[in-house]
């Protein structure tokens, strides 16, 4: 009852040896007195043949797809002309001179296992089983297989120790909700689920392993849409003694390898960009620079014109941009009227527009408010040309202009094929902000998190501008996508005391929240940062796919729910007793009222 070899493996080589395959009946054709099996597991595809001599004839009559069979018999090469080139065993087939055992019989499957008929998002979630049996899910999570291994053999090449954190943690308020988990021996008192293993990262580092690393699950109650679930896996890592520099070499090496499985050749080391030039150019801290259309501030240009749109977005403190997008100048104006739709979805007040005619003559109900000096300065800032749509935000808040014209430049790069989908742009943002003013909590928060080292020359600037403090911070970003974030960490007591004071944080609120890490603080931390990369996302990336619950064996849905197993689920009282737990939620009667 053992398989000699996958059915992904056999080729003209093996002509005339027995051999014995085990997999799930793909397809079956009955030829009239000879039968075609195509015998399938996750490593290809093999062509078994039957005539009325074959051992096994009879049962192969009757054989339907998804029945799991054992086929003994020998290779041969296919008649001339019936090879498949698009098949590694497309040469040859088995023909079933020995036996055929069915190992199980299958029900009708309630889905197609065929990569060209995808069933509705709930069924394959339901019968994830059945999804995972389809060669684009088996292929992914061998991918995701192949990264991890070598993440684990480069990480270790480069002398990091993959070192396991509790999963059960103390609960931390800020940032996302926690997952609670209550604990029966400590009646009232609850662990947390990690949100990431950021504190104990830095305590093995102040405990000497100078080189950490782990491939981790990490759990947040949040919102879930296609690149978040509510547990989710990262590569972990962090470093004593180094710099952004040491980060930056040994992530791109790392990247360069990683993307080999692939046969994507990766150019290092990896451009790099600021913060403050991403958003500027850009609309974004993760730009796709796999293609121009870059924003352009014409706030200079235009603050002088009739236009009380601009003039009074620019009164207020605000800014007008702009991008061109070349040769669009033919668009319909319902065209028009759906990228004005599109940009107030990011709370842009509306989209201002101008084609560029014959000769530089401007068109639009705006044009007359502009100037000859004007319209001159904008075709010169813009580099607008004949058969070009120039599109402008104003707005009061700077974020607002930024974000829309940022997500409308994505969208039209799309739209009109600007973007190489075989282009891997890895790009480093750095020199972010360490600090935003949040105004409902009227105090500054952290943008990253209260560890973040600010920049040396930055730091007497934390008692009277705080917001303009840059960090020691970076993302790698590819396409448009964050990859992964990290920091140089604040290791001396004294700074982090200081920043705790710009952050609001009282010695005593720091000591319940993150008592332990400064503890350990006093004890000769040394200087350390790190990074953490979203493993999911980065396999998708890979997979060329956008949904992250491709790359995953058993994902969430939308809903945080678990069709293949029917979590969560309601538990019995005898359990919430044992816990001291009784639940308050009432569920809605059948009429849509609660008991």
């Amino acid at each position: 009852m053992k398989r000699s070899h996958t059915c992904g493996e056999l080729t003209k080589k093996d002509d005339k040896s027995q051999v014995t395959l085990q997999g799930w009946v793909d397809t079956r054709r009955d030829h009239g007195g000879l039968i075609f099996i195509d015998l399938r597991d996750r490593h290809g595809l093999t062509q078994i043949a039957l005539d009325p001599a074959s051992k096994g004839f009879e049962e192969a009559e009757h054989l339907r797809r998804e029945d799991c069979i054992q086929v003994t018999g020998n290779v041969r090469p296919r008649p001339t002309g019936m090879e498949n080139p698009k098949l590694h065993t497309g040469e040859i087939e088995v023909y079933c001179s020995k036996e055929l055992v069915i190992l199980n019989k299958s029900e009708v499957p309630p889905m197609d296992i065929d990569d060209r008929k995808l069933a509705n998002e709930e069924v394959r979630m339901k019968y994830r089983f059945l999804d995972l049996r389809r060669p684009t899910m088996q292929g992914r999570i061998m991918l995701r297989h192949k990264v991890a291994q070598a993440v684990r053999n480069y990480l270790s090449s480069e002398d990091f120790l993959e070192i396991e954190t509790p999963m059960l943690v103390r609960a931390t308020p800020e940032g996302a909700r926690d997952y609670l988990v209550p604990s029966r021996v400590n009646p009232g008192r609850f662990y947390a689920l990690p949100q990431s293993p950021q504190l104990y990262k830095q305590l093995l580092m102040v405990s000497g392993m100078d080189r950490y690393f782990q491939i981790v699950r990490c759990f947040r109650d949040e919102d879930l849409r296609a690149d978040r679930q509510p547990e989710f896996t990262q590569i972990d890592i962090e470093a004593s003694f180094v710099d952004e520099e040491d980060i930056y070499q040994i992530m791109e090496r790392m990247m360069k390898k990683l993307f080999s499985i692939i046969d994507v050749d990766v150019n290092i080391p990896f451009p790099r960009i600021t913060y403050d030039e991403a958003m500027d150019k850009y609309g974004s801290d993760k730009p796709d620079m796999r293609f121009g259309m870059q924003l352009m501030d014409v706030t200079d240009i235009v603050k002088d014109s009739d236009f009380k749109v601009f003039t009074d977005a620019i009164s207020s403190g605000g800014k007008v941009k702009c991008i061109n997008a070349k040769s669009c100048s033919e668009f319909s104006r319902k065209e028009i009227d759906e990228l004005i739709d599109f940009v107030g979805v990011y709370k842009a007040k509306g989209l201002a527009w101008i084609k560029v005619l014959e000769g530089g003559k401007l068109e639009s109900s705006i044009v007359k408010f502009f100037s000859n000096d004007i319209q001159s300065e904008i075709i010169k800032k813009t580099g607008a040309e004949k058969g070009d749509l120039l599109l402008f935000v104003a707005d009061h808040k700077h974020f607002i202009v930024d974000d829309a014209l940022g997500n409308l430049r994505l969208k039209l790069g799309e739209k009109l094929g600007l973007i190489g989908k075989d282009e891997y742009n890895f790009i480093w943002v750095t020199d972010f902000p360490l600090l935003e003013y949040d105004e409902d909590m009227q105090r500054h928060i952290a943008v990253h998190h209260p560890f973040t080292s600010p920049k040396e020359e930055d730091i007497e600037k934390l008692d009277k501008d705080p917001s303009s403090v840059k960090a020691k911070a970076y993302d790698l970003t590819l396409n448009g996508v964050e990859l992964g974030g990290g920091s140089i960490r604040i290791h001396r007591e004294e700074l982090q005391q200081k920043m705790f004071k710009t952050l609001g944080i009282t010695k005593a609120e720091a000591e319940k929240k993150f008592g332990f890490l400064l503890d350990a603080f006093r004890y000769g931390a040394p200087p350390h940062g790190g990074i953490a990369f979203g493993f999911d996302r980065l396999i998708a990336l890979m997979a060329k796919t956008d949904d992250i619950r491709e790359v995953i064996a058993f994902p969430k849905n939308k809903a945080a729910e678990s069709l293949v197993d029917g979590a969560p689920s309601d538990v019995d009282e005898a359990q919430l007793k044992e816990l001291h737990i009784k639940s308050t939620f009432k569920p809605a009667k059948e009429d849509g009222s609660k008991d």
